[in-house]
């Protein structure tokens, strides 16, 4: 019988990414303690060239794992964490949406040390930002085993298990709201008379920067845009009519919205 330190249950995008992220941190595993749990045999195969040097299977049964990662469907996780918890795993990192910890315990048995995370899809490349949460048997050492492996694709913060819901409806859906804005640039660009590869090209670049000048210059949202305003510019009158558009309240009620989901998601 086979013995890993690690099981990715799930071999879609967010187990892959962090897969790949923590081979090349080289840590807290390495690539050989790594095995990937995926039912479908295309996906097994990709994932076998994807993934060279980590054995990838269609089942977790018939091996021995000191810890899993849960990143399957949400309806599929209490089978997975079952799986995982007959295979011997003791700590349990879930990556589902909207599954709270008291359900995968329940499945897992109480004993086992849940730790329940939020990432987003910027994780893809690297650039995610996740929060996490401890289930009700999780201790300090679990959340910073947690945050060894999420921190292989961006940064972590903890939080309440409560306050996952406002997380989602933020950060887990926030970079469609981001592309939806970069879409509406795209198009605005056209209408006032660029090539839409030249209005891209500015867009992409504008996105990439915006985000460089917001993470590296410690100023606040609203600093960075008052440098950019000035009185009576063309920068004002473009921030005016957005004002009068309600744009703010509306991203204020998407991430509302979204979080209320996430909440009936989890009470279903």
């Amino acid at each position: 019988m086979s013995t890993y330190k690690l099981a990715v249950i799930g071999g879609g995008n967010m187990g892959t990414a962090l897969v790949q992220g923590l081979i090349a941190k080289g840590r807290p595993y390495k690539a050989e303690e790594l095995v990937v749990i995926e039912v479908l045999a295309d996906r097994r195969a990709a994932l076998a060239e994807q993934l060279p040097k980590v054995h990838v299977l269609g089942q977790v049964g018939g091996t021995l794992i000191d810890a899993a990662i849960i990143a399957v469907k949400p309806a599929d996780v209490p089978a997975a964490a079952r799986a995982a918890t007959e295979a011997g795993a003791l700590q349990l990192l879930s990556v589902a949406a909207g599954v709270p910890t008291a359900a995968i315990e329940n499945a897992a048995g109480a004993t086992v040390r849940v730790v329940r995370a939020m990432p987003n899809t910027p994780a893809l490349v690297g650039a995610g930002v996740a929060a996490i949460a401890p289930g009700q048997a999780a201790r300090e050492q679990d959340l910073a085993w947690a945050e060894s492996i999420l921190t292989a694709v961006g940064t972590v913060v903890r939080v309440p298990e409560r306050a996952l819901d406002a997380v989602t409806g933020l950060s887990g859906s926030g970079p469609a709201y981001l592309f939806l804005v970069a879409e509406a640039l795209i198009d605005a660009g056209v209408l006032t008379g660029l090539p839409r590869d030249t209005s891209e090209a500015l867009v992409r670049q504008l996105f990439v920067g915006a985000a460089r000048l917001l993470e590296q210059t410690g100023e606040s949202p609203a600093e960075l845009r008052a440098r950019v305003t000035s009185p009576a510019g063309t920068t004002a009158a473009g921030l005016h009519q957005l004002e009068r558009a309600a744009v703010r309240a509306a991203f204020v009620d998407a991430v509302s919205a979204a979080t209320a989901r996430s909440r009936e998601l989890g009470r279903s």
